[in-house]
Protein backbone atom coordinates (compact mmCIF):
# COMPACT_ATOMS: atom_id res chain seq x y z
CA UNK A 1 0.00 0.00 0.00
CA UNK A 2 1.54 3.64 -1.08
CA UNK A 3 2.55 5.50 2.23
CA UNK A 4 2.02 8.86 0.21
CA UNK A 5 -0.80 11.17 1.40
CA UNK A 6 -3.19 13.55 -0.53
CA UNK A 7 -1.13 17.11 0.05
CA UNK A 8 -4.99 18.78 0.57
CA UNK A 9 -7.72 19.28 2.83
CA UNK A 10 -10.57 17.14 2.57
CA UNK A 11 -13.07 20.09 0.96
CA UNK A 12 -10.12 21.13 -0.89
CA UNK A 13 -9.46 17.05 -2.48
CA UNK A 14 -13.32 16.98 -2.63
CA UNK A 15 -13.95 19.84 -4.54
CA UNK A 16 -10.92 18.89 -7.27
CA UNK A 17 -12.19 15.16 -7.09
CA UNK A 18 -15.54 16.29 -8.04
CA UNK A 19 -14.22 19.09 -10.46
CA UNK A 20 -12.69 16.21 -12.30
CA UNK A 21 -15.86 14.77 -12.60
CA UNK A 22 -17.67 17.70 -13.78
CA UNK A 23 -15.14 18.61 -16.65
CA UNK A 24 -15.42 15.27 -17.55
CA UNK A 25 -19.09 15.24 -17.86
CA UNK A 26 -19.26 18.50 -20.03
CA UNK A 27 -16.98 16.44 -22.72
CA UNK A 28 -19.51 13.48 -22.34
CA UNK A 29 -16.97 11.50 -20.42
CA UNK A 30 -17.89 9.41 -17.87
CA UNK A 31 -15.84 8.99 -14.79
CA UNK A 32 -16.72 8.22 -11.33
CA UNK A 33 -15.56 8.31 -8.05
CA UNK A 34 -14.44 5.30 -5.83
CA UNK A 35 -12.64 4.45 -3.06
CA UNK A 36 -12.67 5.89 0.75
CA UNK A 37 -13.08 9.67 -0.94
CA UNK A 38 -16.54 8.13 -2.70
CA UNK A 39 -18.10 7.02 0.66
CA UNK A 40 -17.13 10.75 2.22
CA UNK A 41 -18.66 12.07 -0.68
CA UNK A 42 -21.72 10.23 -0.19
CA UNK A 43 -21.88 10.06 3.01
CA UNK A 44 -20.87 13.36 4.61
CA UNK A 45 -24.16 14.98 4.60
CA UNK A 46 -25.33 12.74 6.28
CA UNK A 47 -26.94 13.49 10.16
CA UNK A 48 -24.31 12.10 12.81
CA UNK A 49 -21.45 10.95 10.06
CA UNK A 50 -18.74 12.68 10.97
CA UNK A 51 -19.07 12.00 14.20
CA UNK A 52 -19.02 8.57 14.09
CA UNK A 53 -15.37 9.02 11.80
CA UNK A 54 -14.51 10.39 14.51
CA UNK A 55 -15.27 7.86 17.16
CA UNK A 56 -13.91 5.47 14.90
CA UNK A 57 -10.96 6.66 15.05
CA UNK A 58 -10.65 7.62 10.98
CA UNK A 59 -9.72 11.22 11.92
CA UNK A 60 -6.59 10.33 13.97
CA UNK A 61 -6.50 14.06 14.79
CA UNK A 62 -4.81 14.45 11.30
CA UNK A 63 -8.16 15.13 9.68
CA UNK A 64 -9.67 12.09 6.79
CA UNK A 65 -6.35 10.98 5.39
CA UNK A 66 -6.37 10.16 1.71
CA UNK A 67 -4.06 8.73 -0.41
CA UNK A 68 -5.11 8.94 -3.87
CA UNK A 69 -8.16 9.96 -6.08
CA UNK A 70 -9.38 6.52 -7.71
CA UNK A 71 -12.01 6.80 -10.70
CA UNK A 72 -13.77 4.33 -12.71
CA UNK A 73 -14.24 4.89 -16.71
CA UNK A 74 -15.47 2.92 -19.68
CA UNK A 75 -12.76 1.87 -22.22
CA UNK A 76 -14.76 2.97 -24.87
CA UNK A 77 -13.63 6.38 -23.44
CA UNK A 78 -10.01 5.73 -23.15
CA UNK A 79 -8.99 8.47 -25.92
CA UNK A 80 -11.09 11.11 -24.23
CA UNK A 81 -9.74 10.44 -21.27
CA UNK A 82 -6.08 10.69 -21.91
CA UNK A 83 -6.82 13.98 -23.82
CA UNK A 84 -8.86 15.29 -20.65
CA UNK A 85 -5.78 14.59 -18.24
CA UNK A 86 -3.23 14.88 -19.91
CA UNK A 87 -4.60 17.95 -22.53
CA UNK A 88 -6.73 19.49 -20.61
CA UNK A 89 -5.67 19.08 -16.88
CA UNK A 90 -1.99 19.02 -17.85
CA UNK A 91 -1.63 15.99 -15.56
CA UNK A 92 1.63 13.62 -15.84
CA UNK A 93 1.03 10.37 -17.01
CA UNK A 94 2.97 6.78 -15.37
CA UNK A 95 4.80 5.92 -18.66
CA UNK A 96 5.10 2.19 -16.93
CA UNK A 97 1.87 1.68 -16.42
CA UNK A 98 0.29 3.39 -19.78
CA UNK A 99 2.66 0.77 -21.48
CA UNK A 100 1.90 -2.31 -19.52
CA UNK A 101 -1.62 -1.64 -18.36
CA UNK A 102 -3.26 1.09 -20.44
CA UNK A 103 -6.39 -1.02 -21.43
CA UNK A 104 -7.26 -1.78 -18.09
CA UNK A 105 -5.75 1.64 -15.69
CA UNK A 106 -3.71 4.47 -16.01
CA UNK A 107 -1.99 6.60 -13.39
CA UNK A 108 -1.96 10.41 -13.60
CA UNK A 109 0.03 12.79 -11.34
CA UNK A 110 -0.98 16.28 -10.23
CA UNK A 111 1.12 18.84 -12.13
CA UNK A 112 2.06 20.39 -8.32
CA UNK A 113 2.35 16.57 -6.59
CA UNK A 114 -0.28 17.36 -4.93
CA UNK A 115 -2.12 14.10 -5.61
CA UNK A 116 -2.11 11.14 -7.71
CA UNK A 117 -4.90 9.93 -9.96
CA UNK A 118 -6.13 6.00 -10.59
CA UNK A 119 -8.02 5.14 -13.56
CA UNK A 120 -9.55 1.86 -13.65
CA UNK A 121 -11.43 0.78 -17.08
CA UNK A 122 -14.58 -1.42 -17.11
CA UNK A 123 -13.52 -3.71 -13.84
CA UNK A 124 -11.90 -3.75 -10.24
CA UNK A 125 -9.91 -6.26 -11.05
CA UNK A 126 -8.37 -6.97 -7.02
CA UNK A 127 -9.43 -9.86 -4.77
CA UNK A 128 -12.04 -10.47 -6.62
CA UNK A 129 -14.13 -8.62 -9.64
CA UNK A 130 -16.66 -5.76 -9.96
CA UNK A 131 -17.94 -5.31 -13.65
CA UNK A 132 -19.25 -1.75 -14.64
CA UNK A 133 -19.23 -2.71 -18.43
CA UNK A 134 -17.42 -0.82 -21.13
CA UNK A 135 -19.39 1.25 -22.64
CA UNK A 136 -21.39 5.10 -21.71
CA UNK A 137 -25.52 3.94 -21.86
CA UNK A 138 -24.59 0.21 -21.41
CA UNK A 139 -22.84 0.16 -18.50
CA UNK A 140 -23.60 0.75 -14.42
CA UNK A 141 -21.42 3.97 -13.97
CA UNK A 142 -24.44 5.73 -14.68
CA UNK A 143 -26.79 4.87 -11.46
CA UNK A 144 -25.04 7.73 -9.92
CA UNK A 145 -23.17 11.28 -9.85
CA UNK A 146 -20.06 11.99 -9.02
CA UNK A 147 -19.64 8.59 -7.79
CA UNK A 148 -20.33 5.01 -8.35
CA UNK A 149 -23.57 3.67 -6.62
CA UNK A 150 -23.72 2.77 -3.04
CA UNK A 151 -23.98 -0.49 -4.05
CA UNK A 152 -20.63 -0.59 -5.58
CA UNK A 153 -19.10 1.45 -3.12
CA UNK A 154 -20.28 -1.68 -0.27
CA UNK A 155 -18.65 -4.39 -3.03
CA UNK A 156 -15.53 -2.46 -3.44
CA UNK A 157 -14.93 -2.54 0.04
CA UNK A 158 -16.59 -6.28 0.48
CA UNK A 159 -14.28 -8.10 -2.22
CA UNK A 160 -10.89 -7.06 -0.04
CA UNK A 161 -9.26 -10.40 1.14
CA UNK A 162 -7.62 -8.59 3.43
CA UNK A 163 -9.79 -6.15 4.94
CA UNK A 164 -8.00 -3.42 6.74
CA UNK A 165 -9.24 -1.41 9.58
CA UNK A 166 -10.11 1.86 7.75
CA UNK A 167 -12.05 -0.44 5.09
CA UNK A 168 -14.29 -1.36 7.61
CA UNK A 169 -14.49 2.24 9.10
CA UNK A 170 -15.77 2.91 5.50
CA UNK A 171 -18.42 -0.06 5.66
CA UNK A 172 -19.79 1.23 9.18
CA UNK A 173 -20.10 4.89 7.76
CA UNK A 174 -21.95 3.62 4.46
CA UNK A 175 -24.37 1.20 6.72
CA UNK A 176 -25.12 3.90 9.11
CA UNK A 177 -25.94 6.37 6.60
CA UNK A 178 -27.67 4.58 4.03
CA UNK A 179 -30.25 1.90 4.22
CA UNK A 180 -30.77 -1.25 2.11
CA UNK A 181 -33.66 -0.43 -0.70
CA UNK A 182 -35.62 -3.69 -0.05
CA UNK A 183 -36.16 -2.04 3.26
CA UNK A 184 -36.66 1.29 2.33
CA UNK A 185 -39.40 -0.30 -0.28
CA UNK A 186 -37.73 2.06 -3.32
CA UNK A 187 -34.65 2.35 -5.12
CA UNK A 188 -32.85 5.45 -5.19
CA UNK A 189 -29.32 6.55 -5.49
CA UNK A 190 -29.95 7.18 -1.57
CA UNK A 191 -30.18 3.29 -0.80
CA UNK A 192 -28.24 0.64 -0.97
CA UNK A 193 -28.98 -1.64 -3.29
CA UNK A 194 -29.10 -5.36 -1.86
CA UNK A 195 -30.33 -6.91 -4.94
CA UNK A 196 -27.32 -5.74 -6.87
CA UNK A 197 -25.24 -7.01 -4.44
CA UNK A 198 -27.36 -10.15 -3.80
CA UNK A 199 -26.79 -10.96 -7.47
CA UNK A 200 -23.31 -10.97 -7.64
CA UNK A 201 -22.28 -12.33 -4.73
CA UNK A 202 -24.82 -15.35 -5.68
CA UNK A 203 -23.05 -15.92 -9.31
CA UNK A 204 -19.76 -15.83 -7.80
CA UNK A 205 -19.06 -18.37 -4.28
CA UNK A 206 -15.26 -16.79 -3.96
CA UNK A 207 -16.50 -13.32 -3.66
CA UNK A 208 -19.66 -14.31 -1.79
CA UNK A 209 -17.04 -16.18 1.41
CA UNK A 210 -15.08 -13.42 1.19
CA UNK A 211 -17.48 -10.82 1.66
CA UNK A 212 -19.27 -13.03 4.82
CA UNK A 213 -15.73 -13.23 6.18
CA UNK A 214 -15.42 -9.22 5.96
CA UNK A 215 -18.96 -8.45 7.42
CA UNK A 216 -18.49 -11.02 10.37
CA UNK A 217 -15.53 -8.80 10.96
CA UNK A 218 -17.36 -5.33 10.87
CA UNK A 219 -19.83 -7.05 13.69
CA UNK A 220 -17.32 -8.02 15.63
CA UNK A 221 -15.26 -4.53 15.32
CA UNK A 222 -18.50 -3.13 15.90
CA UNK A 223 -19.55 -5.00 19.27
CA UNK A 224 -15.86 -4.37 20.37
CA UNK A 225 -16.26 -0.78 20.04
CA UNK A 226 -19.61 -0.63 21.44
CA UNK A 227 -18.32 -2.90 24.56
CA UNK A 228 -15.43 -0.05 25.08
CA UNK A 229 -17.76 2.47 24.90
CA UNK A 230 -16.52 4.38 21.79
CA UNK A 231 -19.95 4.19 19.53
CA UNK A 232 -23.40 4.18 21.32
CA UNK A 233 -25.95 1.22 21.34
CA UNK A 234 -27.98 2.74 18.46
CA UNK A 235 -24.87 3.19 16.19
CA UNK A 236 -24.24 0.05 16.85
CA UNK A 237 -27.31 -1.54 16.20
CA UNK A 238 -28.84 0.16 13.59
CA UNK A 239 -25.41 -0.82 11.45
CA UNK A 240 -25.31 -4.54 12.81
CA UNK A 241 -29.29 -4.99 11.71
CA UNK A 242 -28.44 -3.43 8.23
CA UNK A 243 -25.76 -6.08 8.18
CA UNK A 244 -28.11 -8.70 9.06
CA UNK A 245 -30.61 -7.55 6.77
CA UNK A 246 -28.20 -7.53 3.98
CA UNK A 247 -26.89 -11.59 4.91
CA UNK A 248 -30.17 -12.12 4.88
CA UNK A 249 -30.99 -11.05 1.44
CA UNK A 250 -27.83 -12.75 -0.08
CA UNK A 251 -28.60 -15.90 1.34
CA UNK A 252 -32.24 -16.55 0.33
CA UNK A 253 -31.38 -15.28 -3.04
CA UNK A 254 -30.78 -18.25 -5.25
CA UNK A 255 -27.06 -19.17 -6.56
CA UNK A 256 -26.21 -19.54 -9.84
CA UNK A 257 -24.97 -23.31 -11.29
CA UNK A 258 -21.42 -21.66 -11.06
CA UNK A 259 -21.67 -21.02 -7.92
CA UNK A 260 -22.69 -24.17 -6.41
CA UNK A 261 -20.35 -25.98 -8.59
CA UNK A 262 -17.36 -23.98 -7.24
CA UNK A 263 -18.81 -24.09 -3.31
CA UNK A 264 -18.10 -27.83 -3.19
CA UNK A 265 -14.39 -27.28 -4.04
CA UNK A 266 -14.42 -24.64 -1.07
CA UNK A 267 -10.93 -23.50 0.35
CA UNK A 268 -9.05 -26.02 -0.71
CA UNK A 269 -7.89 -23.86 -4.03
CA UNK A 270 -7.24 -20.14 -4.13
CA UNK A 271 -10.53 -18.28 -4.39
CA UNK A 272 -9.64 -14.82 -4.22
CA UNK A 273 -6.41 -13.22 -6.63
CA UNK A 274 -3.13 -11.94 -4.59
CA UNK A 275 -3.16 -8.68 -5.71
CA UNK A 276 0.32 -6.79 -6.19
CA UNK A 277 0.26 -2.89 -5.28
CA UNK A 278 1.90 -0.64 -8.29
CA UNK A 279 4.79 0.97 -6.77
CA UNK A 280 4.94 4.36 -7.55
Amino acid sequence: MSSKRVKLTTDEFVKEAVGIVSKASEKGVVLRILGALGVYIHSVDKPGVLDIYEKLGRFKGEGLVFTDLDLMAYSKQRKEIIELFEKDLKFNYDPYVKALFAGRRLIYYHPAGLYHVDVFFDKLEFSHDIDFGSKPGKGLLELDYPTVSLAHLVLEKLQIHEINWKDLVDLSVLFYSHNLCSLEGVKTRECIDDDLISSLLSDDWGFWYDAMLNIAKLKDMLRGKLAEGAIGRDIAERVLDRLDALVRRVESTPKTKKWIKRSKVGTSKPWYRVVEEIER
